[in-house]
């Protein structure tokens, strides 16, 4: 049996799990399950009952929620050798206070540099550091948030490029880039703060962003996420740097919904006949 807790995705068995943690029922259904489908918006309480009850289960979001935050993905990064510019995280603003005086001489801390809290997506709470007064009024905005239960923050270097990131898609065993570049001379390269899509432009460069994106997930397991990946201006050989990866993520590079629930639905397939089973369903979804 294949049982979907993803609204998109019709299994032999259909259960919507969205905003509340799995019941006794679903445990039922899980443990009689010969493979499970995750929706994007899993909690973790559902992901590790289904990951004790299911040999099968897709996304693997196992690094997910082992490394959840972008303090967390740079641990990750560390662990698995992947290349990210330089960076220095903080739990609390307890922890910059005690390292500040000892770090103020490292790379990490010279102007410019990136300041980003540990929660946020498409460039959100993220902020271009170039002055000592900026990086107050940053500390001050983090102690606010403190009060409020949100901590944590890094610093990392500010690495130079031609006013474009590269985002890259990965799929179960599709993997799909493109940049996304500001026409105008910025700091930020989302889609959602005014950046364009470009598939075209330097492919050798894609294509070895994407070679380092594989090798990454083969060591974590990942295969549903987007990942956005760094190009330095100033470098003779530019190699691609990770900047951070996206659990959720836009959906218009992949040339909107339709487009990216088409290629889901074929990965989830071709997942599940990797794994010696059958689907036979159609997709069920509103258009």
């Amino acid at each position: 049996m294949i049982l979907s807790f993803h609204p998109c995705f019709e299994g032999d068995k259909d259960i919507i799990c969205a905003g509340r943690d799995p019941d006794a029922d679903d445990v039922t259904a899980i443990r009689s399950a010969n493979a499970i489908i995750l929706p994007q918006g899993c909690r973790e309480s559902l992901h590790k009952m289904t990951k004790e009850n299911c040999r099968n289960v897709f996304p693997n979001y196992d690094a997910r929620f082992q490394y959840p935050g972008k303090l967390k993905q740079t641990e990750l990064f560390q662990a698995t050798n992947a290349p990210f510019p330089e960076t220095k995280i903080f739990k609390d603003m307890d922890r910059f206070s005690r390292q500040k005086k000892e770090l103020n001489n490292q790379r990490a801390f010279d102007l410019p540099f990136v300041f980003k809290f540990d929660w946020g997506g498409e460039g959100d709470f993220v902020y271009f550091i170039e002055s000592l007064d900026q990086l107050e009024k940053i500390l001050e905005l983090a102690e606010n948030y403190e009060r409020s239960g949100q901590k944590g923050f890094l610093i990392q270097q500010f690495i130079p490029r031609i006013n474009r990131t590269l985002r890259v898609v990965v799929i179960h065993k599709r993997i799909i880039s493109y940049w996304r570049v500001h026409k105008e001379k910025g700091f930020r390269a989302s889609l959602s703060k005014g950046a364009v899509i470009d598939k075209n432009s330097d492919p050798d460069l894609q294509s070895e962003a994407k070679k380092r994106v594989k090798e990454f997930c083969r060591k974590t397991k990942i295969n549903l996420a987007g990942f956005d990946l760094i190009f330095s201006k100033e470098s003779e050989t530019p190699k691609p740097l990770f900047l951070e990866i996206n659990y959720f993520f836009g959906r218009k590079g992949l040339g909107g919904s339709e487009r990216y629930y088409d290629l889901l639905t074929k990965e989830i397939v071709l997942w599940i006949k990797h794994n010696g089973l059958t689907y036979s369903k159609q997709r069920n979804r509103q258009k």
